[in-house]
C-alpha cells in the first residue's frame, strides 16, 4: 500500500512538472485564475450596472472616469465587462456539466462494451455531429426563452457529442487492459469497473476536452446574444456586442466592441492554452 501511495504522489508530481514545463499551458492556467478572480471579486471591482446613465456620459470614449467608455445609455462599459464574467463561467461550468452528463456515460458504455451498444451510441453522436448546431440553437432559444439557464442547457445539448466520442475513444482503450481483464474475471460489477476503473483511467482526454467545451460555450453564447437571443436581464459580453450593434455604434464607438471582444478572447484563449497544457502533462506519450 505505501508503495501505491508513492507510486501515485510520484506521478502526480511528474504530471505537475510536465505541466508547468508547458509555457501556453501556465499562461492559460495564469488566465482562468484572472477570470475566477474577477467573476468572485467583481462587487469589489466593479459597480452594478441598472438603468441609464446621464445624457452626457453616452458614447464617451475611454477616460479616467470611464477606463472602457459608455454605451449608448450612458453605461459604464468597464463594469458589464467584469460583470458579464460571471455570466460566462456559470454558462461554460453549466454547459460542461448538463454535456458530461450527457456524453460521458455514453462513452463509456460504448467503448466498453462495444458492439451494438456501440454502433447505437456512437451513431446517435454522428447523427447530432452533423446538425447544423447554430440553427437549431436559434431555433430552440427562440421557443424555450431567453433565460440564461435555458441558453446554458440549449448549448449542452449540442455540446456532449465531442465528449462522448473522445470518453468512448480513451475508455475502449482502458477496457483493452490486462487490469480490467482480470476485474471481470474476479466477477465484479459491470458497473463498477466502468466508474471506478475504467472513467478514473479514462480520465485525463476528457478532463481536456472539457476545457475546450467551456471555451466553445462561451463563443455559442456570445453569438446567441448577439443575435439578440441572449439574456436581457444579463451583462453577458455577448450581449453588449448586440448593443453595440443595436445602436449602429459598433464600428463609429470603437470601445463599445473592443472590450467584450477582447474579454471574449481572453476568456477562450486562456481555457484552450490550459487544456494544451494539461494534454501535455496527462499524456506520457506526448511528454516523452
Amino acid at each position: 500500500m505505501n508503495k501505491f501511495r508513492s507510486y501515485q504522489q510520484g506521478k502526480w508530481l511528474r504530471i505537475g512538472k510536465s505541466f508547468f514545463e508547458h509555457r501556453l499551458g501556465v499562461i492559460g492556467l495564469i488566465g482562468v485564475i484572472v477570470v475566477f478572480l474577477v467573476a468572485i471579486f467583481a462587487p469589489y471591482i466593479a459597480e452594478s450596472v441598472s438603468g441609464y446613465g446621464e445624457v452626457k456620459d453616452i458614447l464617451n470614449s475611454p477616460s479616467l472616469e470611464h477606463i472602457f467608455g459608455t454605451d449608448a445609455l450612458g453605461l459604464d462599459l468597464f463594469s458589464q465587462v467584469i460583470w458579464g464574467t460571471r455570466i460566462s463561467l456559470q454558462v461554460g461550468f453549466l454547459v460542461v456539466l448538463i454535456a458530461a452528463l450527457i456524453g460521458i456515460p455514453i462513452g463509456l458504455f460504448s467503448g466498453y462494451y462495444g458492439g451494438w451498444v456501440s454502433t447505437l451510441g456512437m451513431g446517435l453522436t454522428n447523427v447530432f455531429l452533423t446538425l447544423p448546431l447554430l440553427p437549431l440553437m436559434i431555433i430552440a432559444a427562440a421557443v424555450l426563452g431567453s433565460n440564461i439557464n435555458n441558453i446554458a442547457l440549449i448549448i449542452g445539448l449540442f455540446s456532449w457529442p465531442q465528449i462522448a466520442r473522445i470518453t468512448r475513444s480513451a475508455a475502449a482503450e482502458v477496457t483493452g487492459m490486462q487490469y480490467i481483464e482480470a476485474a471481470k474475471s474476479l466477477g465484479i460489477r459491470a458497473n463498477r469497473i466502468i466508474f471506478h476503473h475504467v472513467l478514473v483511467n479514462a480520465s485525463a482526454p476528457i478532463l481536456v476536452n472539457l476545457t475546450i467545451v467551456v471555451a466553445t460555450a462561451i463563443i455559442s453564447e456570445s453569438a446567441l446574444s448577439f443575435l439578440g437571443l441572449g439574456d436581457p436581464l444579463t451583462w453577458s459580453w455577448g450581449k453588449i456586442l448586440h448593443n453595440a450593434h443595436r445602436s449602429g455604434a459598433f464600428i463609429s464607438s470603437w470601445w463599445f466592441s473592443l472590450f467584450p471582444s477582447l474579454a471574449i478572447t481572453f476568456f477562450v484563449v486562456s481555457f484552450n492554452f490550459l487544456g494544451m497544457g494539461m494534454r501535455e502533462a496527462l499524456n506520457p506519450r506526448l511528454r516523452e
